[in-house]
């Protein structure tokens, strides 16, 4: 017979759990915005170039939000693995929130004035992996989700992970795979 946890137990956990949210938002943020650069830095080595963005597309600076927070799962995993059910489940809503919220409002500010700015660019991404963390914290700590949500929940992360890597090599010729000087994919 299990036990129910008394409601301070929960409430501990909550505040444990939101803890690790938070520094997540801060993680995932300043390790996107190096991602911004790594593919430059490394000289533009194609394996590199599987993680980092490779121009200025909406599509490519997808992969700055999505890889590390894939990192941070991770971690979170190391240590809330034992105190937390839906981790899987948490991180693949929230690897699919974080672009669908940037790249929406991204393209509803642009076409409402014309052009990009880079601040509102950086507030977005900002924006959108605190909503990302803030869904996925109330997954974490809502009830255990039955065993296949876990299965499915990885198949969409590696489904995810996977088409960002092959678009990059092999980009439709979509707008949202376009940067600003109308190239697709690898330089």
């Amino acid at each position: 017979m299990t036990s129910t946890p008394s409601p301070s137990n929960h409430v501990g956990l909550e505040r444990l759990v939101m803890k690790w949210e938070l520094v997540g938002i801060a993680f995932v943020f300043l390790a996107g915005a190096l991602l911004h650069f790594v593919f430059a830095w490394s000289g533009e080595a194609r394996v590199v170039a599987l993680f980092a963005s490779v121009n200025e597309s909406v599509w490519e600076h997808f992969k700055q939000g999505f890889f590390p927070m894939c990192v941070y799962a991770f971690v979170e995993w190391v240590f809330l693995r034992r105190k937390v059910g839906n981790l899987l489940t948490a991180k693949a809503v929230a690897v699919y929130v974080l672009p669908a919220i940037t790249g929406l409002v991204f393209y509803g500010y642009t076409a409402v004035v014309g052009e990009e700015i880079l601040m509102v660019d950086i507030l977005i991404f900002l924006a959108a992996i605190i909503v990302a963390q803030l869904i996925s914290y109330r997954i974490l700590v809502s009830r255990p989700l039955p065993g296949y949500a876990g299965v499915s929940s990885a198949v969409f992360i590696l489904a995810l992970a996977a088409v960002l890597m092959l678009f990059t090599f092999y980009p439709p010729h979509l707008p949202i795979f376009m940067d600003g000087q109308g190239f697709y994919g690898l330089p």
